[in-house]
C-alpha cells in the first residue's frame, strides 16, 4: 500500500472514489452523492489544489486509489492550533488491511510538522465501530455527541466529536 498526498494531477481518481464513497458510506459524510454528483471537475481540483493547512492523502493498491483522508488547518487566527481530519474513507475491498490507519497516521504526521497545530478534531457517526475504535488506538477521546446531527433517510443520527491533542498523544 502507497500513501501520498494528492494532485490536482488525481482530481479524476478522487473524484471517482469520493462519489463511490458517499454512495457506499452516506453516513460518514455530510454532503450527499446527489449535491455532489453533477459538480465539474473543478470542484475537485480545487479540493486538491495545494494551498497550506489542507492536504489530501490517498492509499493506493497498485495504480489503484482505495482510501481518502484530507487535513484541515484551521484559518482564523483564534483556532490555527487545530486541524480537522474530514474525508475519510477507505473502498470495501481494502478493508481490514490497515489503510484507515495508514492514512490517518499520514494526516497525524503531517499536523504534528506544522508548527503551531496542537490538537487534531474529526467527526464520526455514532454507529461507526470501527472508525471510533480506530480512533480511539490512535489517542483520539470524544469531547462531545451532537444528538440528531445529521438526517439520512429521514432517520437522525448522532455524530460524535472526537479529538487529540498532539502535545500529549503517544
Amino acid at each position: 500500500m502507497n500513501i501520498r498526498r494528492l494532485s490536482v494531477a488525481d482530481a479524476a481518481t478522487f473524484r471517482a472514489l469520493r462519489l463511490a464513497a458517499l454512495l457506499d458510506k452516506p453516513e460518514a459524510f455530510v454532503v450527499s452523492h446527489e449535491e455532489e454528483m453533477d459538480q465539474p471537475l473543478a470542484h475537485f481540483v480545487k479540493m486538491l489544489a495545494t494551498r497550506d493547512g489542507q492536504t489530501v492523502f490517498g492509499a493506493f493498491d497498485g495504480d489503484t486509489l482505495v482510501g481518502i483522508a484530507g487535513l484541515k488547518r484551521e484559518t482564523l487566527m483564534q483556532l490555527a492550533h487545530k486541524a480537522q481530519v474530514w474525508g475519510m474513507y477507505v473502498a470495501e475491498r481494502a478493508r481490514g488491511h490497515g489503510v484507515a490507519r495508514e492514512l490517518l497516521l499520514a494526516a497525524l504526521a503531517t499536523a504534528r510538522a506544522t508548527p503551531g497545530v496542537a490538537k487534531v478534531t474529526l467527526s464520526v457517526d455514532s454507529q461507526n465501530v470501527a472508525a471510533i475504535a480506530l480512533y480511539e488506538s490512535l489517542g483520539f477521546v470524544v469531547f462531545a455527541r451532537e444528538a440528531d446531527a445529521v438526517r439520512l433517510d429521514g432517520q437522525s443520527r448522532d455524530d460524535l466529536q472526537m479529538h487529540l491533542r498532539l502535545d500529549t498523544a503517544p
